[in-house]
C-alpha cells in the first residue's frame, strides 16, 4: 500500500558551472600547450570569452575560480567582469592543466605516433606522461576533483561558482560526477568556452549540462520569492518535470 508521506528529504546543492577557457593559437594550431607559459587567448578565443560571460551575467555567482595559466586567467577575469555586482575571484592550482610532462609543446599531429597515445585514448588511467614533469591522468583527476569538494564545502551550499579549467581536467572532474571510471572520460567531449554544470548533493551530484556553447543559463537561477530551493538529492523516477 502506498504511503501518503512525502519521504523526500530536501536539502541544498552547491552548483559547479565548469567553464573550459577560450580558443588559443595553439588550440587553433593542434600543439599542446600544456603549462607552457606565455599562451593566451586568441581572436576568436576573447570573442568566446566574451559570449559566455554575457551567457554567466544572468546568474548571481558566489565565486569564479580559475587555474593558473594565462588562458584561464583571461576566460575568469572577463567572466567575473561580466557579473553585475562584485564576484570573489580566486586562483587555485589543482584546476591547472594536466602536466604532460615531455609532451608539452607538441604538435598533437606528432604525438599521435607515439606508443602512449594509444594508451592515453583506451586506458587513460593508466597514462603517465614521460619526462620528470610527468603526471599521471589518475593524479590529474584526483587533484582536481579535490578541488571541486573543497570549494563546495567553502562557499557553501547556497552557491552557484564558477570554475575556469582545461579540457582534460573538467572532463575528468564530469567523469567522476557521473561515477564512471576515468577509462571512460575520452567519450566527454569539452569544447572552448563550454559550460558544464554539476550539482552537488549528499547523496548523489547531479550533471546538469555538458559541453553547453550557447542557449539561456537562466535556469540555473533559484526561483524568485523563494528563499531556498526546494530541490531533493533523490532522483526523480520518471525523469521529473525540469
Amino acid at each position: 500500500m502506498l504511503q501518503s508521506a512525502n519521504r523526500l528529504t530536501l536539502v541544498h546543492m552547491t552548483t559547479l558551472i565548469l567553464v573550459r577557457h577560450g580558443r588559443t593559437k595553439a588550440n587553433a594550431d593542434g600543439v599542446l600547450a600544456g603549462w607552457t607559459p606565455g599562451v593566451f587567448l586568441d581572436e576568436h578565443g576573447e570573442s568566446q570569452a566574451d559570449a559566455v560571460a554575457a551567457r554567466l551575467s544572468v546568474v548571481n555567482l558566489a565565486a569564479v575560480v580559475a587555474s593558473p595559466l594565462e588562458r584561464t586567467q583571461q576566460t575568469a577575469d572577463v567572466v567575473a567582469a561580466g557579473q553585475h555586482g562584485t564576484v570573489e575571484r580566486h586562483t587555485d592550482e589543482r584546476l591547472g592543466e594536466c602536466h604532460y610532462g615531455d609532451w608539452t609543446g607538441r604538435p598533437l599531429k606528432e604525438l599521435s605516433k607515439e606508443p602512449m597515445w594509444s594508451v592515453v585514448q583506451a586506458h587513460p588511467s593508466a597514462a603517465v606522461f614521460p619526462g620528470p614533469e610527468g603526471e599521471s591522468l589518475a593524479q590529474m583527476q584526483h587533484r582536481a576533483v579535490g578541488a571541486v569538494r573543497d570549494w563546495n564545502a567553502r562557499l557553501g551550499e547556497e552557491a552557484i561558482y564558477v570554475a575556469v579549467s582545461h579540457g582534460d581536467v573538467i572532463k575528468a572532474i564530469i567523469a567522476d560526477a557521473l561515477g564512471v571510471h576515468l577509462d571512460q572520460f575520452q567519450r566527454i567531449s569539452v569544447d572552448p568556452c563550454s559550460v558544464s554544470v554539476i550539482r552537488y548533493t549528499k547523496l548523489r551530484p547531479f550533471v546538469l549540462r555538458t559541453n553547453d556553447t550557447g542557449g539561456d543559463l537562466s535556469s540555473l537561477v533559484p526561483a524568485k520569492g523563494t528563499k531556498k530551493r526546494r530541490r531533493t538529492s533523490d532522483a526523480a523516477v520518471g525523469g521529473g518535470s525540469g
